[in-house]
C-alpha cells in the first residue's frame, strides 16, 4: 500500500513506524528537517521537508499513485486545506484528517466524501482527545481493568484483566474456568502476558498470580469475570480528580460530572475560569496538579481515582505517583514518551495510555485489506485484536464449512468468538465457520495479520469505506 502522512509529530511517526515495519510504501511530509532526519535513520521509507498544505510539495508526494493520505500535523487548518487540495488535484485518495478543534467537531456535518453536499472532502474525521477521553470513560465504566475494546457494535467487549491473589480463577486451569463461572456467563482467554512474554491460552495452561489476561465475553459478563479474575470485586469510581483542564480533562469533566464527584484542576488561571463557567457540579480548581499541600487540602485521600491528563509528560507522572502516596486507590495519566511509559506502568501509576498509540490503533483498520470491520494494536503495537468478516464459500475458502479446530491457523492467533447475524458464539474447537461471520481473533504477532485476512477474504481487496 502507499500511504502519504502529513506531520513527523508523535502520531505521525508513530504511523510511519507502524507501517514501515509491515512493508508498506510510506512518504512523510514535514517542516522539521530534523524530525524527518531522525525518521529517516531508523525507518525505510522517504520524507519532504516543506509546508504539508502547499499544492507543490502535495505533488511531490506522489499522490496520484497513493491508497491513502493521512494529515496529521498539529494544526488543523492546515489538515483540512491539505485534504481539499488532494480532493481537487488526487481525487481517488482516501483522505483522513487529524482535527482537535472542538469548534469543527461539533459540526461534523462539515466534513463529508460527499463533495457534491458542499462538504469538506474528508472520508475520515479523527480527535485524539476524543479517542483519549472515550478510552478512559471505558476503563472507568469497568473498574480493574487495563484495556477495554468495543467490538460487533458493542456486543462484545474485549478486556485485559491483572490476575490477582485470592481471585477465584487465579491458579485455574483454561480449561476448567467455565466451572467456576455462573451457567450464563461464557468466555474466551485470547492470550496471556506473564512478565512481557505471550503465553498461547491451551486448556492446561494455568492462570498465575500478576498475569495479564486478554478475555473476550458479552458486555453484560465483563463485570463478573473481572471481579472473578480479582481477589474482591472492584467498587466503582465515585470521587474523581482529573489533573489538567484543557480538551481531555474539561470533556472528562462534563461526561463525568452527573453520576460522579468531580474535581478538575489547572493551573491556568483563565482556563480554570472559562472551564467553572461552562462545567455545572465539577469543582474547579486554580492550582499546580503535583502540588502536595493543594492535594491535601483538597482531601486526596478520599479520592478513589485520579486521572492525569494535562499537556506534559512528567506533570502526569510526578502527581500520579504523588497521588498514588496519597492514598488514591487507582491512577491513570497519559503519558505519551514511550519509554516512559515502560519504566512507570506498575511503579504507582496503575495505567499509563499514550494519546498517539491510541490514535494509531484506532486508524490500523482503514490500513487493513480484506473485509476488516475493525482492528485495533495492543501491547504497545506487538499484538492486534480484528474482527473481520469471512467471505467466499466452501468451494473457494479454506475456513467457510470447517470446523475451528480442523483449520491450519497460524500459530500466532486466537479465535475469540464468532458473531453470526445477532448472536455471540464463544468459540470452541467444533464450531463451524460460515460465510459472512464476523470472527473477533487475537494475534500475538502482527506479523500474521495478512495470513488471517487471506484466509477470511480468498480475493482480498481494500475495502476501506
Amino acid at each position: 500500500m502507499n500511504i502519504v502522512i502529513l506531520g513527523a509529530g508523535q502520531v505521525g511517526s508513530s504511523l510511519a513506524e507502524l507501517l514501515a515495519h509491515e512493508n508498506h510504501s510510506v512518504t512523510v511530509v514535514d517542516l522539521d528537517r530534523m524530525s524527518l532526519q531522525r525518521l529517516q535513520d531508523r525507518l525505510d521509507i522517504r520524507t519532504i521537508c516543506g509546508h504539508a498544505s502547499h499544492p507543490d510539495i502535495l505533488a511531490q508526494t506522489g499522490l496520484d499513485d497513493a491508497d491513502l493520505l493521512i494529515a496529521a500535523t498539529q494544526n488543523d487548518e492546515t489538515n483540512i486545506l491539505a485534504c481539499q487540495i488532494a480532493h481537487i488535484n488526487h481525487k481517488s485518495v482516501t483522505k483522513i484528517a487529524r482535527v482537535r478543534s472542538k469548534s469543527y467537531l461539533d459540526h461534523p456535518e462539515l466534513f463529508n466524501r460527499d463533495t457534491e453536499a458542499g462538504c469538506v472532502p474528508i472520508d475520515v474525521l479523527i480527535s485524539p482527545e476524543s479517542l483519549v477521553k472515550d478510552y478512559i470513560l471505558q476503563l472507568i465504566d469497568y473498574p480493574g481493568s487495563l484495556q477495554v475494546i468495543n467490538f460487533a457494535q458493542g456486543k462484545v467487549r474485549l478486556v485485559a484483566v491483572r490476575a490477582e491473589e485470592s481471585g477465584l480463577l487465579v491458579n485455574k486451569k483454561i480449561g476448567l474456568i467455565k466451572q467456576h463461572l455462573p451457567e450464563n456467563i461464557k468466555t474466551r482467554i485470547v492470550a496471556i502476558y506473564r512478565k512481557d512474554e505471550i503465553v498461547m491460552p491451551t486448556a492446561d495452561v494455568v492462570i498465575n498470580v500478576d498475569d495479564e489476561v486478554f478475555f473476550l465475553a458479552k458486555s453484560e459478563h465483563i463485570s463478573t469475570i473481572v471481579s472473578d479474575l480479582r481477589c474482591r470485586k472492584v467498587k466503582p469510581s465515585r470521587n474523581i480528580m482529573i489533573g489538567g483542564g484543557g480538551n481531555i480533562g474539561f470533556s472528562l469533566a462534563q461526561a463525568l460530572e452527573k453520576a460522579h464527584q468531580v474535581k478538575l484542576i489547572d493551573r491556568s488561571i483563565q482556563q480554570a475560569r472559562q472551564n467553572a463557567e461552562i462545567l455545572e457540579k465539577t469543582i474547579v480548581i486554580h492550582g499546580d496538579v503535583s502540588d502536595k499541600d493543594l492535594l491535601l487540602e483538597e482531601n486526596i485521600d478520599e479520592i478513589d481515582l485520579f486521572i492525569a491528563v494535562t499537556n506534559n509528560d512528567e506533570a502526569n507522572i510526578i502527581s500520579g505517583m504523588l497521588a498514588k502516596k496519597l492514598g488514591v486507590k487507582r491512577v491513570i495519566a497519559l503519558v505519551n514518551n514511550q519509554s516512559y511509559v515502560e519504566l512507570i506502568q506498575r511503579n504507582s501509576i496503575d495505567i499509563a495510555i499514550s494519546a498517539d498509540s491510541i490514535t494509531t490503533s484506532h486508524l490500523l483498520h482503514y490500513l487493513r485489506e480484506g473485509d476488516t470491520v475493525k482492528a485495533v494494536a495492543l501491547r504497545r503495537g506487538t499484538a492486534e485484536a480484528m474482527e473481520v468478516v469471512a467471505h467466499g464459500s466452501e468451494n473457494s475458502s479454506e475456513i467457510i464449512g470447517k470446523n475451528i479446530g480442523d483449520i491450519d491457523w497460524p500459530k500466532d492467533i486466537t479465535i475469540g468468538c464468532i458473531i453470526r447475524d445477532e448472536e455471540v458464539l464463544i468459540a470452541h474447537r467444533d464450531l463451524v465457520i460460515e460465510a459472512e461471520d464476523h470472527a473477533i481473533i487475537f494475534i500475538s504477532n502482527t506479523d500474521s495479520a495478512a495470513e488471517v485476512l487471506t484466509l477470511f477474504s480468498p480475493e482480498v481487496k481494500k475495502s476501506w469505506f
